[in-house]
């Protein structure tokens, strides 16, 4: 199963060996390729000519042509769509939202203040967990909106330490 996202409406579809199925419907057409990137379709005595015009495998992104007109097409697959449930769909794009401790610690360095841009990977601060030194990075790039803690303060694991 996979989503299509065009003109911001979501369709589901699901392809199986005996058909499609778009939004829990069973499309009944006819289809044949006229070329490698263009088919012409007819479902309820409508003819629809459909031509490939680009794709981006990166962005999952399609521009087709139906019937002279051009029209962008958003590919999620299951694997997409499993990380949009989860929560995780923006982890590459490299924006953040905040940076949380990922474990108890005391705060013994902060290298960053509210307006800094960082770059991804850019240490922020250093936190002292079971007397070992942790460097915090960066996870993308953004502009430190807020630090939420202080030096030698003490932190709870998930506890908000910089905002972007």
């Amino acid at each position: 199963m996979f989503s299509v996202i065009i003109q911001e409406k979501a369709y589901s579809v699901e392809k199986t060996d005996k058909d499609i199925r778009v939004n829990d419907k069973t499309l009944d057409w006819d289809l044949k390729w006229v070329s490698d990137r263009k088919i012409h379709l007819i479902q309820n005595n409508k003819s629809i000519e459909a031509e490939l015009i680009s794709l981006d495998k990166e962005t999952k992104t399609i521009q087709i042509k139906l019937n002279n007109k051009v029209s962008e097409l958003q590919i999620k697959d299951r694997f997409d769509l499993l990380l949009e449930e989860l929560g995780m769909d923006n982890a590459s794009q490299g924006t953040i939202q905040d940076i949380k401790a990922p474990m108890p610690g005391l705060i013994l360095d902060l290298k960053v203040k509210p307006g800094d841009t960082v770059q991804k990977g850019d240490v922020v601060l250093i936190l002292e967990a079971m007397k070992m030194e942790n460097i915090i990075k960066a996870p993308g790039d953004g502009v430190v909106k807020e630090v939420k803690v202080s030096l030698k303060q003490s932190v709870e694991k998930n506890q908000v330490l910089i905002q972007f």
